[in-house]
């Protein structure tokens, strides 16, 4: 819900996306994706039919996003390129993905 947030008022989003045009950043950030993926992969690999089933694919899919930014980060800046435009839209996702998990940690 922070990042969203911050996505939104302090325009976070459109800073990490002029990061991916660094490479050195974009290669460094993947290492730390992808341990933070495995990380959650071994710790939290739950296939069940309830809310839980999502920080299990989150896990996934911030295993693979770690995967693609240390072996592809051209194209990671080039997929970058196409949210810059909604920022605040894409904010706004973020900001509701986490209102949803955090109502959902209540359950």
């Amino acid at each position: 819900m922070i990042l969203g947030a911050m996505s939104i008022g302090a325009k976070l989003l459109g800073r990490i996306i002029e990061y991916t045009e660094d490479k050195t950043i974009t290669i460094s950030t993947g290492y730390i994706t992808f341990l933070l993926g495995l990380a959650t992969v071994v710790a939290h690999n739950v296939w069940v039919a309830d809310w839980r089933v999502a920080v299990t694919i989150l896990g996934w899919v911030t295993l693979f996003k770690g995967i693609e930014k240390v072996g592809f980060p051209e194209r990671v800046n080039k997929k970058a390129q196409m949210f810059k435009g909604g920022q605040v839209v894409w904010g706004g996702v973020i900001f509701l993905i986490g209102a949803g998990f955090f109502w959902a940690s209540f359950l």
